[in-house]
């Protein structure tokens, strides 16, 4: 049986999702299904004259797709595309699915395909998720579930829980066992859980937590031999705003930025390109300096006075989509300005140690001395 989180909240495992979706509810409206398989023929057993609810489907497509557009963004005043009756995805992975179930077609069932794996991307889920449950509650009651009802569901519950009520991930997950005490998120997603409580219960894709989480996915698949390729990469803040460009956090094209509304910008001395801008960079805690090379040791960074801390000879930025030659394939190499092909700096998958002594991986490195900085 589901178990009761909150007003209009329930969570449990894909037996009650099954029950539901054969039987209906007189309580539950909505189901929310996180599962391994992307398919939304989970359940198609249960699927009836799913065609003729086919405008109803993109009603609800638009209404979800329009206010994440909006989040995403905040300039376009529209928040819409031509495309967003169709599943969103994410540099060619699918991001959700609808469906009308139930003996009467009664019940809105989103489908996002998750694993229970640690190294499973739960972050990028999270608006979504926490949007449609948020709409269940609103018009009547939702069932969150996964395969068994421990992890999956119950992180994405637990992420709820944090937002509405402003609960630490231990808070939320301590008040999350008083109601049912099996569940047991992975701890790659009650990392990824700490993470959105220190972006303030959002998903900041502008945070330097957000960079360095979504550089090491990035790193982990091209460790396993995945294509890495530009649509994973940020937009090209050296493209004129009204050339589209696509960014890897939203499922429909965009503007590049707004030079003037960039901060910080940085320019290829030889051509006066715009390589990068201050949202663009990577963050890291400086490291022990020349010493670190001294003893050869990978330094992870710790905090000194600010007088005693070594100047970064570099900048360290996301992987952008004017590095042709990270698309290329290979482990290592030069990244070189797209207008003038003069050297910028150099990029590796496997880190590069900065001048001040820490280890960044992977790293897409800028030396400041073939870049001009200016502000907007």
């Amino acid at each position: 049986m589901p178990v009761k989180v909150r007003e209009g909240l329930l969570i449990g495992d894909i037996n009650d999702a099954a029950e539901v979706i054969s039987n209906g509810s007189s309580e539950i409206t909505h189901v929310l299904s996180l599962l391994s398989s992307a398919s939304i023929t989970f359940f198609s057993d249960w699927r009836r004259g799913f065609e003729a609810q086919h405008k109803e489907i993109e009603k609800v497509y638009k209404e979800i797709n329009g206010r994440n557009n909006k989040k995403a963004n905040p300039g376009n005043a529209s928040g819409s595309s031509s495309d967003e009756e169709l599943p969103p995805t994410q540099a060619g992975k699918l991001l959700y699915n609808l469906e009308l179930v139930g003996p009467e077609l009664k019940i809105l069932r989103m489908a996002v395909p998750l694993r229970d794996m640690e190294n499973e991307n739960l972050l990028d889920y999270l608006d979504t998720c926490l949007d449609f449950i948020e709409r269940g509650r609103r018009e009547g009651a939702i069932l969150v579930h996964c395969y068994a009802g421990v992890s999956r569901s119950a992180s994405v519950v637990m992420a709820y829980l944090m937002k509405m009520e402003r609960l630490s991930q231990e808070d939320a997950l301590k008040s999350l066992r008083e109601q049912n005490e099996f569940v047991c998120p992975n701890d790659g997603f009650l990392e990824q859980l700490k993470m959105f409580e220190d972006m303030g219960f959002e998903v900041d894709h502008t945070s330097s937590i957000y960079k360095k989480f979504h550089l090491k996915i990035l790193g982990e698949a091209y460790g396993r031999g995945e294509k890495v390729d530009s649509s994973k990469f940020e937009a090209d803040p050296g493209l004129p705003a009204s050339i589209p460009s696509f960014n890897f956090d939203t499922s429909t094209s965009q503007e590049a930025p707004d030079h003037e509304n960039l901060g910080t910008i940085y320019r290829c001395k030889k051509c006066r390109r715009v390589v990068a801008s201050e949202e663009n960079v990577v963050t890291h805690f400086p490291g022990e300096g020349e010493t670190c090379f001294r003893r050869k040791n990978r330094s992870s960074g710790r905090f000194f006075d600010e007088y005693l801390e070594p100047e970064c000879s570099s900048i360290f930025v996301e992987p952008l989509q004017w590095m042709t030659t990270v698309e290329e394939g290979a482990i290592e190499g030069k990244l070189s300005c797209i207008g003038c092909q003069a050297r910028l700096g150099y990029f590796n998958w496997s880190g590069i140690q900065c001048s001040c002594g820490t280890w960044v991986n992977p790293a897409f490195q800028l030396h400041k001395s073939r870049v001009d900085t200016s502000k907007c």
